[in-house]
């Protein structure tokens, strides 16, 4: 019954962080299922981009403030606010990446987990 438990609210805390990257404009929201990855460190990933280091501290900022208004949960990890270029959030079986546009694309962290189920979202 916990494991049940735990893959609701890791589901629940990833649509909180796409909604809050939503509310920011994030460009190419992606979630991807790792719960059927056995070398997976985590239930998701989720990932998108955007324009500018302003922006993508923004999303972080917004994604953080969504999560916790709603689960009163903290990151237990952080990387990236000073520079903006790749922020990574870890909420222990959620990992969210925010990248600037052109680390995106030179990092391609999806590409890394193609056997993940992915779910697309579309920009509010």
């Amino acid at each position: 019954m916990a494991k049940n438990k735990a893959i609701k609210e890791s589901s629940y805390i990833s649509e909180l962080a796409v909604f809050g990257i939503q509310e920011k404009k994030g460009n190419d929201i992606i979630r991807l299922d790792l719960r059927n990855i056995h070398s997976s460190v985590t239930d998701y990933f989720v990932i998108c981009h955007a324009d500018s280091a302003t922006q993508v501290k923004a999303i972080a900022n917004s994604v953080e403030d969504e999560i916790y208004k709603a689960t009163k949960q903290e990151p237990r990890h952080k990387e990236g606010l000073e520079h903006g270029e790749w922020i990574l959030l870890d909420y222990f079986d959620v990992v969210i990446h925010i990248f600037r546009t052109d680390k995106r694309e030179y990092y391609g962290v999806e590409d890394l987990w193609g056997d993940a189920e992915i779910k697309y979202y579309k920009s509010a």
